[in-house]
């Protein structure tokens, strides 16, 4: 779980290659990391242990990984008992990804290998392998390798 200091310390780290440096020292606080990871927020997510990220994934500004909700003590006040517990688990992240500015990502979600989420997509379900996803909720909106052609016919366009 990640402290009050951690979050402090980690929110005033000038730059998002500096914050990815300081998390993938502590990379054993996560559930995993993989290798080329970026990651430019500037909250630190509250329980990196439940968080599961492949190799060559970037995390734009301002993501949010929730990994638990609060419905329980909700429930429990209004039925006046302890029988509801807090919902908590893990997020999977797979590889060669890239999350948007904004995006959330909520608890129990797997993402595939090869897949980009669109900035503001609210990700409350399993996002497929070689997708580009986007929406509210996120849906997949075209394959990764339409996108990819359409990057590079962009890309011959600029040159």
């Amino acid at each position: 779980m990640t402290t009050i200091f951690q979050k402090l310390v980690f929110s005033c780290i000038p730059s998002a290659k500096k914050r990815t440096e300081w998390i993938m020292k502590r990379k054993s606080k996560w559930g995993a990391i993989g290798d080329d990871f970026f990651f430019q927020p500037r909250n630190l997510p509250t329980d990196t242990e439940l968080i599961y990220i492949g190799n060559n994934v970037n995390v734009a500004s301002d993501v949010v990984f929730v990994n638990h909700d609060i419905i329980g003590g909700m429930l429990n006040r209004k039925f006046q008992t302890k029988e509801f517990g807090y919902y908590k688990d893990k997020i999977v992240i797979g590889s060669n990804v890239a999350i948007g500015t904004n995006v959330i990502i909520l608890p129990g979600v797997t993402i595939g290998d090869n897949v980009i989420i669109g900035a503001g997509a609210i990700v409350s379900k399993d996002l497929p392998s070689d997708s580009v996803c986007g929406g509210v909720p996120a849906r997949v909106i075209s394959s990764f390798d339409e996108f990819v052609e359409k990057r590079r016919m962009l890309s011959r366009k600029d040159n």
